[in-house]
């Protein structure tokens, strides 16, 4: 099985240092293993790139698949109110 290890941006990174739960770690642990689960949705209008998001509770995980070298670059991490900002 092939596995997409997980990149974060700096934006993403401090959330996550601070107000990340188990659930968002485990949402990525697990995008680490299948990037395009069954809930995923494309994020339209996304400065040119191809990113989805999937949902954690009321807070969203948008993040961009990358093949050649494989990998999972976390863009953002908001509330759903801030995060198409």
């Amino acid at each position: 099985m092939v596995n997409f290890p997980a990149e974060f941006s700096n934006k993403a990174a401090k959330y996550i240092k601070k107000y990340g739960g188990e659930r968002i770690r485990e949402k990525i642990e697990k995008l680490e293993e299948n990037p395009f689960p069954q809930d995923i949705e494309r994020v339209e209008d996304f400065k040119g790139e191809k990113v989805f998001r999937v949902r954690v509770g009321d807070q969203r995980i948008l993040y961009i698949v990358r093949y050649n070298p494989n990998k999972l670059i976390v863009v953002k991490v908001d509330k759903r109110s801030r995060v198409y900002d």
